[in-house]
C-alpha cells in the first residue's frame, strides 16, 4: 500500500526538512497528517493506514491525533480557515517584532509544535529547531547563540531547565515561553518568578490547535493567574464543571468521521475534557480533567487539588496524583513525588496526614521521575506502571 503524501511520520527531532514539509504542504494546499515516529510500531502502521483508507475532507489543512491520555487518540481535523484563524488570535495577544525567531522544542505531530510552525510560517518569522534531546546547558546556549524571542515548553521542559542549571537567568531578548500541554506547579512558577523568567501559562487543546487562554505578556509568574483570559476572538465558559470553548480557530470535527462522539452543545460551543472555573477577572483556571476525577467512598476527589497541596511541602519538586483499584473503597488516591533538595520523607508524611480524609493518598512512590505519556504525566497508566513502587505512606 501506498502512502498519501500527507501521511509521512516525522523524525523525533524537529529539523529542516520538516519545517520544509510543512511549508510545502501549506503553499500547495495539501492536508497533513504528522505522524510521530516514535509512536509504537503498531500504532504508526494503524494510523498509516486509517490516512490512505480515509482521506482527509477538502479544506483540510491539518489532521492531529490527540495524545490519547484519557483514551483512544483521536484524529482532529484542522482547516485552512482555522489554523489561520488560531495564528491570528495568537498574534493578537504576543504580537510580532521585526527580530521574533520562535525556538522550537516540541515536535509538530502535536499541536504545540505544529502551532508555532505554522504561526511562524503565516507570519514570516523563522521557527528554529532546537537540540535534542532535552539538555539543559545545551538549550541555555542555544537560546543566546540563536537570539531565541519566542518559546513553548512543557512543564516538564521547564523544570528540567531549572533544576539543571540553578542559577541560570533567561537572556534579555527572550520575552516570552509559553508553558502548557500539562498542569503546571505553584512551585515551578514560584521559582521561574524568581529568575524573572517570562513564563506565560497558557490552556488549549488539539481540537483549537493550542492556545485558547494565555496570561498577559509582562505578567509576573504566580500561580493565581491561573491559564489568563481567553485569546481575542475566543471564548469560554463552565458548564456542569466543564470547559467550553466558542469563537475562532475550532476543528472541524474527528477524524474519522463516526467513530468518535462529536463534543459540540446545541449551541454550538465546544464541550472540553478538562473541569474548570473562571475567576472575576475572566482568568480561566483547570481544575484538571473530567475523567481524572477519583472517586473513592462515594467521594470525588479532584487530583489537581492533592498535587498542589503536596506541591507545597519543601522538598517534593513533582507531584502526580491518581486511583487505584480498592475492594472495598472502590479506589484509592494514590501519588507519586519526586524528590529534590531538602526532601524529607517525615515531613511528607505530617502533610498528608494534614489532608481531608478523602483526598489523603493511601499509596505513595517516590520516584526519580513521573511516568510520562506523549511527554505528559500518565495518570491513566501510573497505577499499572508504578504498582510495585507504591506503598503506604
Amino acid at each position: 500500500m501506498t502512502l498519501p503524501p500527507h501521511a509521512r511520520p516525522l523524525p523525533a527531532a524537529v529539523d529542516r526538512a520538516t519545517i520544509d514539509r510543512f511549508r510545502h504542504a501549506w503553499e500547495a494546499g495539501i492536508p497533513l497528517a504528522p505522524l510521530d515516529v516514535r509512536l509504537p510500531r503498531e500504532e504508526l502502521r494503524r494510523r498509516e493506514r486509517l490516512l490512505a483508507e480515509h482521506p482527509p475532507p477538502a479544506g483540510t489543512a491539518l489532521v492531529l491525533f490527540t495524545s490519547g491520555t484519557t483514551g483512544p487518540p483521536k484524529g482532529v481535523v484542522l482547516s485552512r480557515r482555522a489554523v489561520e484563524e488560531a495564528a491570528e488570535a495568537s498574534a493578537a495577544l504576543l504580537g510580532w517584532r521585526p527580530d521574533d525567531r520562535w525556538g522550537l522544542l516540541l515536535t509538530p505531530a502535536r499541536a504545540g509544535g505544529a502551532a508555532v510552525l505554522l504561526r511562524c510560517l503565516l507570519a514570516g518569522r523563522p521557527a528554529v529547531p532546537g537540540p535534542l534531546p532535552f539538555d539543559p546547558a545545551r538549550i541555555a546556549r542555544w537560546l543566546v547563540e540563536e537570539r531565541i524571542t519566542l518559546l513553548s515548553l512543557v512543564p516538564a521542559q521547564l523544570a528540567l531547565l531549572l533544576r539543571g542549571l540553578p542559577r541560570w537567568r533567561p537572556p534579555r531578548h527572550l520575552r516570552a515561553i509559553l508553558l502548557g500541554g500539562a498542569a503546571t506547579a505553584p512551585a515551578l512558577l514560584r521559582e521561574a518568578a524568581t529568575r524573572d523568567v517570562p513564563v506565560l501559562p497558557t490552556w488549549g487543546m488539539t481540537e483549537t490547535l493550542g492556545q485558547v487562554a494565555t496570561v498577559p505578556p509582562g505578567t509576573p509568574p504566580d500561580p493565581a493567574h491561573g491559564a489568563g483570559p481567553p485569546l481575542p476572538g475566543r471564548r469560554v465558559r463552565v458548564r456542569e464543571g466543564r470547559l467550553e470553548v466558542a469563537g475562532i480557530g475550532l476543528m472541524d470535527g474527528y477524524w474519522p468521521p463516526g467513530r468518535h462522539g462529536e463534543p459540540w452543545t446545541p449551541d454550538g460551543w465546544l464541550t472540553t475534557a478538562d473541569l474548570g472555573r473562571i475567576d472575576p477577572r475572566g482568568f480561566v483556571h483547570v481544575l484538571g480533567r473530567a475523567d481524572d476525577v477519583i472517586v473513592t467512598g462515594g467521594e470525588k476527589v479532584h487530583p489537581s487539588e492533592v498535587e498542589e497541596r503536596l506541591l507545597a511541602v519543601p522538598g517534593v519538586v513533582e507531584a502526580l496524583v491518581f486511583g487505584v483499584p480498592d475492594d472495598t473503597w472502590g479506589a484509592l488516591v494514590a501519588a507519586a513525588v519526586v524528590p529534590g533538595e531538602g526532601f524529607n520523607r517525615d515531613r511528607l508524611r505530617d502533610a498528608l496526614r494534614d489532608l481531608p480524609p478523602s483526598r489523603r493518598p493511601r499509596r505513595l512512590a517516590v520516584v526519580r521521575e513521573l511516568p510520562l505519556r506523549a511527554g505528559k504525566p500518565d495518570r491513566r497508566g501510573a497505577a499499572g506502571r508504578l504498582a510495585d513502587r507504591l506503598e503506604d505512606p
